[in-house]
C-alpha cells in the first residue's frame, strides 16, 4: 500500500532491504546523504532505525525528489481527487495535540503540515508532484508520532535504566498506520498505541489539569516572605490570601474556601494536604523546604509530567499476572494482580532505597525466583573496603557482636577476628559474611531475583527507619516494611505458606532457601509524579533522574523536514530548556 522511494515504511523502521533501486541524485542530494548519515549515524541506537534506505528515503524527503525514486505502483494514503481526505484533517489534528501526551507537535511538523492541507483543501488545484511529497511527509511524520507515542523518544539506557527481563513486543508503525487508514480508525488507534494502563492514563489526565492550572494568575507573584523562619498556626501573614488561592487552584482546598486573615483553620489543613502530596513532613507548618515547593511554577509540575509520561512508554508495567514494583522516588513498594487488562493493588508497604549520592538503587527489573528464610549477608566487596576493614581495624570485637564469620576460598568457616585473618580479607584471600539473627543487616528473609549487580529486596531488623519521611539510607537494596505479606503475595501458588508458617520459617534462625515457582516479575522504577485516589503526588528528584531525562530529551539530534511554499529545508533542532 506505501508508495515512496525505498518504501516510506523504511524511513521509521527497518523491515527489510528495499525493492527499488538507488536514486540517481546529483552532488547536492549526495552532500545532503552524506549530512544526515554523519548527524543521524551519531544520533540512532544502533538497530534502531537508521539504515542505508533510510537515508536514501530522507535524501528524497527533503529534496523534494520523491516522484523520482517512487515505485510504479503510487497509491497516495491521504489524498483523494486532489484533495486531501477526511483522514488526512484528522491525522494533522492528532500531530497538533501531540502536546497532551507530553510530547512536541514541532517533531512532527505539525503547524507546516496544517498549513499546507489547508492550502490544499481550499486552494487551487495542486500538482501531482507536491501532492505526492505532502503525501510523503504526513505519512513520515505520523509514523514518527506513532513511535515516540508507543515507545517514546530515547533509548532507557541514556538515563542508566535497565530493563532485560521484560522484552517489548515489536511495534511496527507502517503497518500499524495502514491498518488504521483501511479501517477508518485512525484517532482511536492513536489513542491505543500509547501505553494501555490506568497509569498512564492518570498522568495524561494530571497533565492537562496542570495545563489549565498554568492559566490562572495565581503564580504571577511570588509570595511574600514569612515573618519568621516559620509559620505557624495563628500567626499573621500577609501572603494569607494568595496562598489560599493557590492551595484552592491545586486542589488542596475545596473551591469557595473563605480564606482567613490570619494562617489558620482551612490553611493549615490545605498546607497538610500539600505537604502530603510533595512528600514533605505533614506538620502544617510552612518551612523553607514548604514555601520552596509552593512556589514551584505549574509550568516546571508540567514538565515533571511529561518527562513521568515519557518514561513510562519504555517502562514493562502489568505484562504478567502478577507483578511487584518499586518506585523509589515515592519510597513504597506495590504488588499488583492483574486481571481483564485492569490491574488491582494487593498489597503496598513503604520501601528504604540506596542512599542517592554513593549508592544508588538501581533502576531494572527481573523475577523474584528465590526466597532465603534466615539469610547469611555476604558482604559486598565495596562495603568490606569501605565501611567493615576500617570497623574491625578500629573494634576487633565488632567482629563477634555483628555475627560475622570468615570464610576461605573452598568453604571453611573461620570465627575469630585476628590480624592475620582481616589482611587475608583485605588482599580477597577471606570473605566474610553475617549469620542469621537479629543483628542480620538483611534482617530475616531475602526475596532473590538473580542480577549482576546483587540487588534484592529483604526485610531489616532497624524498623524504626520506616517511620521517616525520606528512605533513601541502604547500599542499594530495597528494604520492605511488610516481608511477611510480600512473601505471601509471591507463594500465593502454595497456599500452603500461611502468614504464621512464614512467621515461623523467618525466626527459626536457620538459613532455608525455597523456590519460587512460577517466578514472580518484579520491577525497580522510577517515577516523581503518582496520582493517587486522583490527586496528584510529586516526590523529589533523589536520583537526577528527571533531570538527566530532561537532558537527553534536549539533546537529541532531531531532523525535521520543513514544510515550505518552495524547497523543503533540514532543520536540527535542539529546544530550549523547560525547566
Amino acid at each position: 500500500m506505501f508508495r515512496a522511494c525505498c518504501h516510506k515504511r523504511n524511513a521509521i523502521s527497518t523491515l527489510g532491504p528495499s525493492p527499488c533501486t538507488e536514486p540517481n541524485l546529483g552532488s547536492g542530494a549526495k552532500s545532503t546523504y552524506h549530512f544526515l548519515a554523519t548527524r543521524c549515524t551519531a544520533a540512532a541506537p544502533a538497530g534502531k532505525w537508521l539504515t542505508h534506505y533510510t537515508l536514501w528515503a530522507l535524501t528524497c524527503v527533503f529534496i523534494g525528489l520523491f516522484p523520482t525514486c517512487s515505485s510504479a505502483q503510487n497509491t497516495l494514503l491521504w489524498f483523494s481527487q486532489g484533495r486531501p481526505t477526511i483522514q488526512a484533517l484528522q491525522a494533522v489534528d492528532l500531530l497538533s495535540k501531540a502536546a497532551s501526551d507530553g510530547l512536541e507537535p514541532q517533531d512532527y511538523n505539525a503547524q507546516p503540515l496544517r498549513y499546507a492541507l489547508d492550502q490544499a483543501w481550499k486552494g487551487p488545484e495542486v500538482s501531482p508532484s507536491a501532492i505526492e511529497r505532502l503525501d510523503t511527509a504526513l505519512t513520515a511524520s505520523m509514523q514518527h508520532y506513532l513511535n515516540d507515542l508507543h515507545r517514546g523518544r530515547i533509548t532507557p539506557s541514556q538515563t542508566r535504566t535497565h530493563f532485560q527481563f521484560f522484552v517489548p513486543a515489536p511495534f511496527d508503525a507502517a503497518m500499524y498506520l495502514s491498518t488504521a487508514l483501511a479501517e477508518n480508525r485512525l484517532p482511536e488507534a492513536v489513542r491505543q498505541a500509547s501505553p494501555n494502563n490506568a497509569i498512564y492514563a492518570s498522568l495524561h489526565h494530571a497533565l492537562a489539569r496542570y495545563r489549565q492550572i498554568s492559566l490562572l494568575p495565581t503564580w504571577k507573584d511570588q509570595l511574600p516572605p514569612l515573618p519568621a523562619k516559620t509559620l505557624l498556626t495563628g500567626q499573621p501573614y500577609a501572603g494569607a490570601d494568595m496562598l489560599g488561592h493557590r492551595l484552592i487552584a491545586l486542589g488542596d482546598l475545596p473551591a469557595g474556601t473563605v480564606i482567613p486573615e490570619r494562617y489558620e483553620g482551612v490553611l493549615v489543613e490545605g498546607v497538610r494536604s500539600f505537604q502530603q502530596r510533595h512528600g514533605l513532613l505533614v506538620d502544617g507548618v510552612i518551612g523553607s523546604a514548604t514555601l520552596a515547593q509552593l512556589e514551584v511554577r505549574p509550568a516546571q509540575r508540567i514538565r515533571q509530567i511529561e518527562l513521568s509520561l515519557e518514561r513510562m512508554r519504555w517502562t514493562p508495567l502489568f505484562q504478567t499476572p502478577r507483578m511487584i514494583v518499586v518506585n523509589i522516588p515515592e519510597f513504597i513498594l506495590r504488588a499488583y494482580e492483574v486481571k481483564n487488562n485492569k490491574a488491582d493493588v494487593l498489597l503496598q508497604m513503604k520501601v528504604i532505597v540506596g542512599r542517592s549520592k554513593l549508592t544508588q538503587t538501581p533502576i531494572m527489573d527481573g523475577e523474584i525466583q528465590n526466597i532465603e528464610f534466615s539469610p547469611y549477608w555476604n558482604v559486598p566487596r565495596s562495603i568490606v573496603i569501605s565501611e567493615t576493614l576500617p570497623r574491625l581495624r578500629r573494634d576487633p570485637a565488632y567482629f563477634q557482636r555483628q555475627g560475622f564469620e570468615f570464610v576461605t576460598h573452598d568453604g571453611s568457616v573461620l570465627r575469630t577476628a585476628s590480624q592475620a585473618n582481616i589482611e587475608a580479607l583485605q588482599h580477597g584471600e577471606l570473605r566474610i559474611r553475617q549469620r542469621p539473627g537479629p543483628n542480620n543487616a538483611l534482617g530475616d528473609i531475602k526475596f532473590i531475583f538473580p542480577n549482576n549487580q546483587s540487588i534484592y529486596l529483604h526485610h531489616t531488623p532497624a524498623v524504626g527507619l520506616f517511620n521517616r519521611d525520606r528512605r533513601d539510607l541502604s547500599h542499594g537494596c530495597v528494604r520492605v516494611e511488610d516481608p511477611t505479606g510480600l512473601a505471601q503475595f509471591v507463594l500465593h501458588q502454595e497456599p500452603e505458606w500461611t502468614r504464621t508458617r512464614i512467621q515461623q520459617a523467618m525466626t527459626l534462625g536457620k538459613s532455608r532457601t525455597i523456590r519460587v515457582l512460577p517466578p514472580v516479575p518484579v520491577l525497580i522504577t522510577y517515577s516523581t509524579v503518582v496520582v493517587k485516589d486522583d490527586k496528584v503526588y510529586f516526590y523529589p528528584d533523589i536520583y537526577g533522574q528527571d533531570s538527566m531525562l530532561d537532558k537527553a530529551l534536549q539533546q537529541r539530534v532531531r531532523v525535521v523536514p520543513l514544510l515550505e511554499t518552495k524547497q523543503p529545508t533540514v532543520e536540527i533542532i535542539r529546544p530550549a530548556l523547560h525547566l
